[in-house]
């Protein structure tokens, strides 16, 4: 794989018009979310897109002018509603031909059935590596840091869990990120800007938030998250802060 980042961002494209249309629910981003943090990782972003292909082929190119890691889930068939492909050639300003390994998978799982197509699936921008499929053979593939996969869950989340394993494995870390806990009542997100600004500024290696209500009450949700030993000096100091100022606070926790 192509990149040099040492801590890239990781996003996901979600593609289906049956996505935006209601008509099916996403399950990937749940699954990414827990692969991710098995290997110590985190989901930066997410992008659901349609099946236009302008704007799937305008949502690549941006994506593929980063350094990021992107996992592209559906599109990817032989059928003329599956346009992942000519897309993903064209954001990246190449243009597709048979996949020399691709068409061997697809010759030995189909024979002469393959043609003439089933041989689409493995028409790819130029350039592209195989994916494995454990559950059908026909694979993905990848393209430098972008990697295309089916739509089918089943199919999906191990061809993701092999290109983490196998293309990322120096990223994984063993020590998981944690997030820390505290209510606060009574007080306006206002009365708690420079308070909270303060903290953040000391601590930049971690990630501060605030999250009020959505029931009405008078109650906002601090959270510190990061790795387990700065986010927890951060969490002290956002405490300490709190009490100097008599800001009534809930118990608090950790997840």
């Amino acid at each position: 794989m192509t990149t040099g980042a040492d801590n890239p961002h990781i996003g996901i494209i979600l593609i289906g018009d049956e996505l935006l249309s209601g008509k099916r629910q996403d399950k990937h981003m749940p699954a990414v979310i827990d692969m991710l943090h098995e290997r110590g990782l985190e989901l930066s972003w997410a992008r659901m897109v349609g099946d236009d292909a302008a704007l799937l082929e305008r949502t690549l190119a941006e994506t593929m002018d980063t350094d990021d890691i992107v996992f592209s889930f559906g599109g990817i068939g032989a059928t003329p509603d599956d346009r992942t492909r000519q897309c993903a050639a064209r954001a990246a300003g190449g243009t597709l031909e048979i996949n020399a390994e691709g068409r061997e998978i697809l010759e030995t799982k189909f024979g002469n059935e393959a043609y003439p197509n089933r041989i689409h699936m493995v028409e790819w921008p130029v350039g592209s590596e195989v994916i494995p499929n454990p559950i059908n053979r026909v694979p993905g593939f990848s393209l430098g840091d972008h990697h295309f996969v089916p739509g089918f869950p089943r199919m999906a989340w191990p061809m993701v869990a092999w290109v983490l394993d196998t293309h990322y494995a120096y990223l994984h870390d063993a020590e998981r990120n944690v997030e820390y806990l505290i209510e606060v009542f009574d007080t306006p997100e206002s009365a708690l800007i420079d308070l909270m600004q303060s903290v953040m500024d000391a601590h930049p290696a971690v990630r501060i938030a605030c999250l009020p209500a959505a029931d009405g009450q008078r109650k906002i949700e601090f959270g510190v998250r990061g790795r387990p030993t700065p986010a927890a000096a951060a969490f002290d100091a956002l405490v300490a802060a709190l009490n100097d100022a008599a800001v009534p606070t809930g118990a608090c926790t950790s997840r």
